[in-house]
């Protein structure tokens, strides 16, 4: 019987914020059809904020607080919500050719976790999957996972917990007021932990993280093999330091602002949010005569691929504002797409959609105006 294939495995400790994520992106891009299956470990050598893929940083975080803490903020190629990150955390990043990983996003989200699950196990804590990405601790959470489609490669995301600050969390989220801001920071610590928290004397990193790979060597069935960057990745990552690293890229409005259409008796602007299983769905929806002008949809949850999000929105445009029609149309979509959304099926949208279109008054109102720019 043949050897299976070994995954490269790379360990980074200490790089800054930006390429603590480009590097996963730079692996991906740089896999066509040859590129080794790699596992990551990464640790930042500086704290700062991530933000999922389908999110505003201008509507998820106070970036004033962001800017007085001098946390950079970096929008990923995953989905998923926005996060402070610094070196509390181990990421695991996997970047695999999508035959080497199951076929729907929920399972890959299920093999993913359990290398993690069970390396935290084995150090004492009762860790548990919690459908549809997280990962659990006598219902604190511990770790949530993301996914994404980047290049040729599929790619996982999440970390190893070793300790978590509540109040920068809190701190660097945007809420509607300081009483809010308190409460948000007594819910993250009274419901997600870390190893820190849930073990008098936590082991050695080195120790937990020779754990999690064996883990994942016997999750995958295959051996792992430490190796080095190639010279292209580490110019797709310098190139992808520039790109991911500006304002464009980090600031590209994600969720349109859609008040500066012109209103009048016939138009209507409103907004809604939903809880879905996958993660909060934020929806701005323009109403003209009783059918759907346009709408943007955000949220910090996962969507494959990741482009289909403008696709559905279009495929919405022009349909009555009736959340029966806009179920029926969200399915056709899911399906002419390929959409792979686990925890956020068409009825999860259609029900964000009619909670906006359920508003009790549109957001704007009165005489015909332009929004300031």
């Amino acid at each position: 019987m043949s050897r299976p294939e070994p995954i490269r495995l790379l360990e980074l400790a200490g790089v800054p914020a930006l390429r603590s994520q480009t590097v996963f992106h730079a692996a991906a891009y740089e896999m066509g059809t040859a590129g080794p299956d790699t596992i990551l470990l990464v640790t930042p050598g500086e704290p700062y904020v991530s933000i999922g893929f389908h999110q505003d940083p201008a509507v998820e975080l106070d970036l004033e607080a962001c800017h007085e803490l001098e946390l950079p903020v970096v929008r990923r190629e995953v989905g998923g919500g926005a996060v402070y990150l610094d070196r509390g955390q181990v990421f695991c990043q996997w970047i695999f050719r999508a035959d080497r990983l199951p076929a729907s996003l929920a399972e890959r989200f299920e093999l993913y976790a359990r290398p993690l699950v069970e390396t935290y196990r084995a150090f004492g804590i009762p860790a548990e999957y919690r459908l549809v990405n997280d990962i659990h601790v006598a219902g604190r959470k511990i770790g949530g996972t993301g996914a994404a489609r980047i290049g040729d490669a599929e790619i996982m995301v999440g970390s190893l917990m070793f300790e978590f600050r509540p109040d920068l969390m809190a701190r660097v989220l945007r809420v509607s007021s300081e009483k809010m801001r308190d409460k948000v920071a007594t819910a993250l610590r009274d419901y997600v932990t870390s190893m820190s928290r849930e073990l008098e004397s936590p082991p050695p990193r080195e120790a937990v993280a020779r754990r999690y790979l064996e883990e994942c060597a016997a999750a995958l069935g295959r051996p792992l093999e430490p190796g080095a960057l190639s010279p292209a990745e580490t110019r797709r990552a310098e190139r992808l330091d520039r790109t991911m690293g500006s304002r464009a890229w980090t600031f590209q409005r994600r969720r349109r602002d859609l008040s500066g259409v012109k209103i009048h008796e016939d138009v209507h602007v409103h907004e809604g949010t939903h809880k879905a299983p996958a993660g909060l769905v934020r929806v701005t929806v323009v109403v003209r005569s009783g059918a759907i002008e346009d709408l943007s949809i955000t949220g910090d949850f996962t969507l494959l691929p990741q482009a289909a999000l403008d696709q559905v929105e279009a495929a919405l445009r022009g349909l009555p504002a009736d959340p029966a029609r806009v179920e029926e149309g969200l399915i056709a979509a899911y399906a002419r797409l390929g959409v792979d959304a686990p925890g956020l099926p068409p009825s999860e949208v259609a029900a964000a959609i009619g909670a906006a279109l359920g508003s009790a008054a549109p957001r704007v109102t009165g005489p015909s105006r332009v929004a300031d720019p």
